[in-house]
């Protein structure tokens, strides 16, 4: 299930509980293949014009900056072939379309136009050919987390293909109905990468529905040709970022236990191109590798180890190979970082919570801040690292204080559970958490076992104990934030989106400490989500078994079948089209709330899937959430 809350705020299901200030945004960083320049989108505001601004990576001089369609278009999927050009997608929403774009001599130049949607453009090693993830005519936005088509009529009969395309730069722009896929129909392709010789590509692919199919997806090589797909390994964790060794000779990925995907964390592994067993090749890593290239003879990466966000080299041979690094969030084009063809330059951008978007680049040990823009930006809170072990292991988390908080003054906290399970809450500028500070609420943003950070043995300690050790977790980790902070123990609030729902739902069934929740699209019953969601591949590496193979281990962990233990009140929400949580597990639980005579209200948003997006559908939530709050942890002041 997507990371929800956290990430709305950097990527998923519940929104943002305050609008952050106006800052300049920089979107879909890449570098040149020579590492002298980076090319970003820029964007100051939902309101301004998306621009593509080239800067150099010596000193950040701006040295362009364009609109290819002047402001009618999303922009996306920048990436610079071996000589420097720049190529870019253009998404018109009105008209169904994806142009892919190079910048040639100053003036864009169309390679493609897609009827449906595309993403993540590559060049060829020889920079004469372009490839592109191309999803014709597609029903829905990519990925389950997106709202889902309505199920009518015969379901589970057709379903999106995300497939391989490959243009010739040299060649006149292919139109719409001229594209033609290169692998196969009936094969989701996740990931690519070109092998070194441009006679094909690696990817992560499987039969099927794509959104469902993730979870059991292989590593294979495609010819780029032919479309032929030959399978080089079924590895037994899931995997992203398949990159091809220089020589074409091995295949390097991220594998672990992961729940969705998009949301990265593992170990790295290798397994030769001809086929054979993976190797884990960092199985001791006491951090979690969260993007992967292979650049020169190295293979590089970035990676989140406790409270730090750094850049990571497998080959090291020295220590866990993490580098340069701070307690910040990094982002880049499709990945975290983005690297020069040698591996000696990197640019990404970072973030904290007090901290708005800069861009960082320079050498790999000690790249510099080369924007500005938002330097004068104020912060909105003030934020800490909180550490503390239990039960043998150690957990981390961030608390969030309003800006001058009086020391003296007891307040009440918000924990915020991060959905997942697979992930972790890492930093943003402001975070989405301004209604909440504004109002005088501390927030607690812990991240228990199952989270990314700590290695794959902490990630994978909530196999088959969803809601127990991750729970425990959680609430010592209120108790060692009260020892440092003012918090009223008397006053804490619960909420989280997805599995963070889940244990906003769950925790209400184990503990009466919580005196007001809030549960995003969250899971109340195992069994009956088992039947119903659209993406039950995902628990298999969690439970072990299915639901028909071992009903108790779904039953052990279903909220209802202990709602008479819930005492506290509850606000619930969903989005009508979500497939990831179908809006049936809200009412039940809701249902059960009711016949316990518990406060509880749900609201189901018309048209919105695993997250709530249209803007007056987020601001009803946020606004909601805050009074629920208010009415439970403030009533009596």
């Amino acid at each position: 299930m997507r990371p929800i809350f956290a990430l709305l705020l950097a990527a998923t299901a519940m929104p943002a509980l305050a609008a952050p200030p106006t800052i300049h945004g920089y979107g879909s960083l890449a570098i040149s293949a020579q590492g002298d320049r980076v090319a970003t989108v820029d964007s100051t505001g939902p309101a301004a014009k998306p621009m593509i601004t080239i800067r150099s990576v010596r000193g950040g001089k701006v040295l362009r900056s364009f609109d290819p369609c002047r402001g009618a278009c999303a922009l996306s999927g920048l990436t610079f072939a071996p000589d420097g050009t720049l190529a870019w997608l253009a998404r018109d929403r009105s008209a169904g379309t994806v142009t892919l774009a190079v910048d040639d001599a100053g003036k864009p130049r169309t390679v493609a136009t897609i009827k449906g949607i595309a993403q993540t453009p590559r060049f060829a090693p020889d920079g004469k050919r372009i490839a592109l993830l191309v999803t014709i005519g597609a029903a829905k936005e990519a990925g389950a987390a997106q709202a889902g088509v309505r199920q009518i009529g015969e379901i589970g009969e057709k379903s999106d293909e995300q497939r391989l395309a490959v243009f010739d730069l040299a060649g006149a722009p292919v139109a719409a109905d001229a594209v033609k896929p290169v692998s196969p129909a009936d094969r989701y392709i996740y990931e690519y990468d070109w092998t070194p010789d441009g006679a094909g590509f690696v990817v992560t692919s499987a039969p099927g529905n794509g959104d469902n199919n993730w979870w059991v997806a292989t590593l294979d090589a495609v010819d780029a040709t032919t479309g032929a797909v030959r399978t080089i390994a079924k590895p037994t964790t899931q995997l992203n970022f398949p990159r091809v060794s220089p020589d074409g000779k091995t295949v390097a990925y991220i594998g672990g236990l992961m729940s969705d995907f998009g949301s990265v964390g593992g170990d790295v592994w290798t397994v030769p191109f001809a086929g054979g067993t993976p190797q884990n090749i960092t199985p001791r890593a006491h951090l979690t590798v969260t993007s992967l290239v292979w650049t020169d003879r190295v293979i590089r990466g970035t990676a989140l180890r406790g409270d730090q966000a750094g850049l990571f080299t497998a080959s090291s041979g020295q220590g866990d190979g993490f580098g340069w690094s701070r307690p910040a969030s990094l982002s880049a084009g499709d990945a975290k970082a983005a690297w020069s063809t040698n591996g000696l330059t990197v640019a990404t951008v970072a973030q904290d919570f007090t901290h708005a978007p800069a861009i960082f680049a320079g050498p790999v040990a000690a790249p510099v801040q080369i924007t500005h823009d938002n330097d004068a930006v104020p912060a909105t809170m003030t934020a800490r690292s909180i550490s503390w072990k239990n039960e043998g292991f150690t957990a981390q988390g961030w608390l969030l204080a309003p800006l001058g908080a009086d020391p003296a003054k007891k307040a009440p906290m918000i924990t915020i559970v991060h959905g997942g399970p697979s992930a972790a809450n890492t930093p943003g500028f402001g975070g989405g958490y301004g209604d909440l500070l504004s109002a005088g609420y501390y927030v607690f943003l812990p991240n228990p076992r199952g989270s990314y950070g700590q290695g794959e043995a902490f990630t994978a300690a909530n196999k088959r104990d969803f809601g127990g050790g991750d729970l425990r977790d959680i609430l010592t980790g209120i108790d060692a934030v009260e020892k440092v902070a003012p918090v009223d123990d008397a006053r804490l609030g619960l909420t989280g989106g997805s599995y963070g729902g889940f244990m906003a739902m769950w925790a209400n069934t184990q503990t009466n400490r919580f005196k007001a929740i809030v549960a995003g699209a969250g899971l109340s019953n195992w069994v009956s989500y088992y039947g119903t969601n659209g993406i039950d591949q995902w628990m298999l590496p969690f439970f072990g078994k299915t639901l028909y193979q071992d009903r108790k281990a779904y039953e052990d962990v279903s909220a209802v079948n202990f709602i008479g233990r819930a005492k506290t009140p509850t606000f619930i929400y969903v989005g009508e089209r979500d497939i990831e949580v179908p809006p049936t597990q809200s009412i039940e639980y809701w249902h059960g709330l009711k016949d316990q005579g518990v406060p509880t209200s749900l609201v189901i948003y018309p048209e919105e899937g695993h997250g709530i997006r249209a803007p007056a559908n987020a601001a009803d939530v946020r606004k909601r959430s805050l009074a629920w709050f208010d009415r439970y942890l403030k009533a009596g002041q």
